[in-house]
């Protein structure tokens, strides 16, 4: 055989396009999840385990799904589920309620997959409703750049500067880039003496606790803001590259993963959206029909940078956390701007969208349940009442 008909076999393109795939889902959004760890409760450790079990479990549900399904079924976290945690912060019982609630969200993911008229009322959501409520979860976060530039200008300037000309020129590439900048700077100006951490990979096991205010803070916002901002978005990429995602399976295999992780500090895990785009289109080659292997390659990369998991928790501790807020609200820029343009898309349920955002950005807490649930409901009552109101007339 020819050196020539050996590389048109060999697979260059779409293993690189999972390589770049895994290193920007990975790259962009880890310090969001782990300040969501640490802002439920979780210690460095268990940030760092909860960090490692959601690489790993994504990257083998991705190496699963794809081959099966010989479709590029990419698998990430939940990144605007991580920002719900910042937002929420510390639920009566601590971390190990947290864990039960990540449990429960597994198990609803599961239902979803199994009963289908279960599947069908979540997916009725109207869309306004749950972007709004995204909104409200992500604006304190992306107004961190900001703040940032006021109290930590040396910092925070040169990190928002790059991110700013990399969105000129290489977009997909712009958070990489300043998360590395980020990890420069920390490493060129932390004090590492005396942490006693070690960058071994290092599972703890938390035992679940289950109290109702958990449950309702975190694990039914947690489900819908993963059901609608990524597994709904993640079918709509396969979908518009001519791919018939097997859903069920995939909320199965989604679903066990995150009740598998979830006692290890893990929240959830789900259909890629942005990272999606890279593995299913024309980046991971001309072939559709050996675009699956870009999927199951990032997926090899997300369970090698799992072990590094450690290693970037520390990275993180070790920083200044206005200056971790700052880059982990570049990272969700593009979210914030998705759910703004969804939320207001529809006239009629402008009233009730907006309603659902500024409960929901309100920080507050009732009866022990955190905003975004609230949001949700005050958003979903408005819109009840207006087409009920349009019937009446």
């Amino acid at each position: 055989m020819s050196e020539t008909a050996t590389a048109s076999r060999f697979p260059i393109a779409p293993i690189s396009a999972g390589l770049i795939a895994a290193v920007v889902g990975f790259g962009s959004s880890f310090p969001v999840v782990v300040q969501g760890f640490q802002s439920v409760g979780a210690s460095e450790q268990e940030a760092a385990s909860g960090l490692m079990a959601l690489a790993i479990l994504m990257g083998l549900s991705a190496m699963i799904l794809s081959w099966r399904s010989r479709t590029p079924v990419s698998v990430a976290w939940s990144t605007p589920g991580a920002a719900l945690l910042i937002s929420t912060g510390a639920v009566d019982g601590g971390f190990p309620a947290a864990v039960g609630a990540f449990l429960l969200t597994g198990l609803l993911i599961v239902i979803a997959g199994v009963v289908k008229p279960f599947r069908d009322i979540v997916s009725s959501i109207p869309s306004s409703i749950a972007n709004a409520m995204l909104i409200g979860i992500l604006l304190k976060l992306c107004l961190a750049p900001v703040e940032a530039m006021g109290v930590i200008p040396q910092y925070a300037l040169p990190v928002v500067l790059v991110w700013a000309v990399m969105m000129r020129f290489a977009r997909l590439y712009a958070v990489p880039v300043s998360v590395a900048l980020t990890a420069a700077i920390i490493v060129a100006t932390a004090d590492f003496t005396g942490s006693g951490a070690s960058i071994a990979p290092d599972p703890v096991l938390v035992t679940p606790q289950f109290n109702w205010q958990a449950m309702v803070s975190l694990a039914i916002p947690l489900f819908v803001v993963t059901m609608a901002s990524q597994n709904i978005p993640g079918i709509a990429v396969l979908q518009a590259y001519g791919y018939k995602p097997r859903v069920r399976e995939t909320f199965l295999v989604t679903g066990v993963g995150t009740m598998i992780g979830a006692p290890f500090g893990a929240q959830a895990i789900n259909y890629a959206a942005i990272t999606a785009v890279i593995c299913a289109g024309d980046e991971a080659g001309p072939d559709k029909d050996r675009r699956w292997i870009a999927a199951f390659t990032s997926g090899v990369f997300y369970v090698l940078f799992g072990f590094a998991a450690t290693f970037a928790t520390v990275l993180i501790a070790a920083s200044p956390p206005l200056l971790i807020q700052a880059v982990a609200g570049l990272a969700l820029m593009g979210a914030l701007g998705n759910a703004l343009l969804g939320a207001v898309r529809e006239p009629q349920d402008r009233d009730a969208a907006t309603i659902t955002f500024v409960v929901a950005a309100s920080g507050m807490t009732f009866l022990g349940i955190g905003a975004a649930f609230w949001g949700l409901i005050a958003g979903g009552a408005i819109l009840l009442l207006h087409r009920f109101r349009r019937k009446e007339t």
